[in-house]
């Protein structure tokens, strides 16, 4: 029979001491999955606002060369070349289909699935 006490030993054990050693680590999981959702709403956003001011550039130089040469721009390339137009290609493709010199022409931006903000 003991008669005294191991200070060392323990006596009994916590029923959730398993869970209290893996809280932290669960925390540290939910707070980087929730940050991770945060960063690609933020970057959806900026690529639609990407979007949103390519196509009020590109109408804006298509207005520019009709009101400055009497004619809107024969192609797209004009448009980068006389009027300065620039914007990420491999983030946006820009369809650009002319009708004819007094007509404007109809411009499609499409955001290409594989290119990231």
């Amino acid at each position: 029979m003991k008669l005294y006490r191991n200070r060392f030993e323990r006596n009994r054990r916590l029923p959730f001491a398993g869970f209290i050693i893996w809280l932290p680590l669960a925390a540290f999981i939910v707070l980087f999955v929730l940050f991770y959702g945060g960063i690609q709403s933020v970057s959806e956003t900026g690529a639609e606002k990407q979007k949103e001011s390519l196509e009020t550039a590109l109408n804006r130089s298509i207005v520019q060369c009709y009101a400055v040469e009497g004619a809107y721009p024969p192609s797209l390339q004009y448009l980068k070349d006389a009027y300065g137009l620039t914007y990420d290609e491999s983030l946006f493709f820009v369809d650009y289909q002319p009708i004819g010199s007094n007509i404007m022409p109809d411009v499609t931006v499409l955001m290409k699935k594989g290119g990231k903000p």
